[in-house]
């Protein structure tokens, strides 16, 4: 387990054994089996996120009257995420990821609609899925998709193409946002509940990636595809608004998701540094070693504050655009100077692939990258300060 942040939060007795199941099912099952899913590089571990569905990790985050485990406090999701992501961080954002789904339709649907497509995650064999929003022109910017959404009777028709799709090549169902009038910008956004066996939806080859490929990522592509209006999500131009609500719980997640990160470098290195021997002393007895240990653990602990700070908001019912922005910043880009220092601290071993650092270095760079890079980050920071 390595080291726990004191965080002053008194944790129910769920919260315990959510973490707990968490934290042993990371320790068992995920940690022995990361270094042969990164060089499988474009396969999912599809039979590990069965044995997580079985013990409810899949879905503890869906609503109990969906069938799944009820748990929708944002605080707690986090403290899971991180148990998770200690044991390895592309496996653990796969376990978790059918909440990415999940989310749009709590914030958009109906009660019929979020019945119909989240029951189906709470089964005994609850499918994969997937939320497309990003567009080869646009990132960042995600009120300027291009794909398009036009009525025509009691359906829409889908055109265009999404890219950096996770878990296309699996999902049975995907949330696509599309634009009812590009001109309109967020105000034409609409999200729209379509499943995989649609006529028109196709999906590209994986993409090879540096790392987290746990998760495999690839394009769709969207051609004539009907969808019936009783899978629009909400009013036409009404999804953007749950799109960013979305992105807060999301971001959030992120931070909560790069502190387990940077807590394994941490964990790991400090083993390490207690046993390598140079100049006849453990090299933790080296100032230079020490301190760079203990910035590990400073950041360590202020992504893990922040986290909970903008759950507890978020549970709150408060705005936390600043608050999860605050998260995702802190904690994506102390991941990535802790598994960094992690690498340093190893010297020669933490560039072998032997040893795991290297690879939660490769790790750490997607969460300063996606949902909004860290300059998008500042940019919501900066935003709000104005308002304060």
């Amino acid at each position: 387990m390595g080291r726990t942040v004191r965080d002053g939060l008194r944790r129910s007795a769920e919260q315990h054994q959510f973490v707990e199941l968490a934290r042993n099912f990371a320790a068992e099952e995920i940690r022995p089996r990361a270094r042969a899913v990164d060089e499988a590089d474009t396969e999912s571990p599809l039979d590990l996120w069965r044995k997580a569905s079985e013990l409810g990790l899949t879905t503890f985050m869906i609503p109990e009257k969906s069938g799944g485990g009820g748990v929708t406090d944002l605080t707690t999701q986090v403290l899971v995420q991180q148990e998770l992501c200690h044991g390895d961080i592309g496996i653990g954002n796969l376990i978790t990821s059918n909440g990415f789904f999940s989310a749009p339709v709590e914030h958009l649907g109906t009660p019929e609609q979020q019945e119909r497509f989240l029951t189906p995650l709470g089964s005994d064999t609850p499918p994969i899925t997937a939320v497309a929003v990003t567009e080869p022109g646009a990132g960042s910017d995600a009120a300027s998709i291009q794909t398009s959404a036009r009525r025509d009777g009691d359906t829409y028709v889908l055109n265009g193409q999404k890219t950096w799709i996770s878990n296309a090549p699996y999902a049975e169902m995907f949330v696509i946002f599309a634009t009812v009038d590009p001109a309109k910008r967020a105000r034409g956004v609409t999200a729209f509940v379509v499943p995989r066996d649609t006529p028109g939806l196709t999906v590209g080859p994986p993409f090879r990636k540096m790392g987290q490929r746990a998760i495999v990522n690839a394009e769709v592509f969207l051609d004539d595809v009907r969808v019936s209006v009783e899978n629009r999500l909400g009013a036409e131009g009404h999804a953007f608004s749950g799109l960013m609500r979305t992105f807060d719980a999301s971001r959030i997640l992120i931070g909560a998701a790069c502190t387990g990160l940077a807590r394994a470098a941490l964990d790991f290195a400090s083993a390490y540094a207690a046993e390598r021997v140079q100049f006849g002393v453990p090299i933790v007895r080296h100032q230079a070693v020490a301190f760079r240990l203990a910035d590990m653990a400073t950041r360590v602990d202020a992504a893990h504050l922040l986290t909970l700070r903008a759950a507890a908001l978020y549970d709150a019912g408060e705005a936390v655009a600043q608050e999860s922005a605050m998260a995702k910043l802190v904690g994506s880009e102390n991941a990535m100077w802790c598994t960094h220092a992690a690498v340093q601290t190893l010297g020669g071993y933490g560039y072998s692939r032997e040893y795991p650092v290297e690879r939660w270095m490769r790790d750490a760079k997607l969460e300063e990258i996606e949902e909004g890079t860290s300059d998008i980050q500042r940019l919501i920071i900066s935003r709000g300060l104005g308002a304060r």
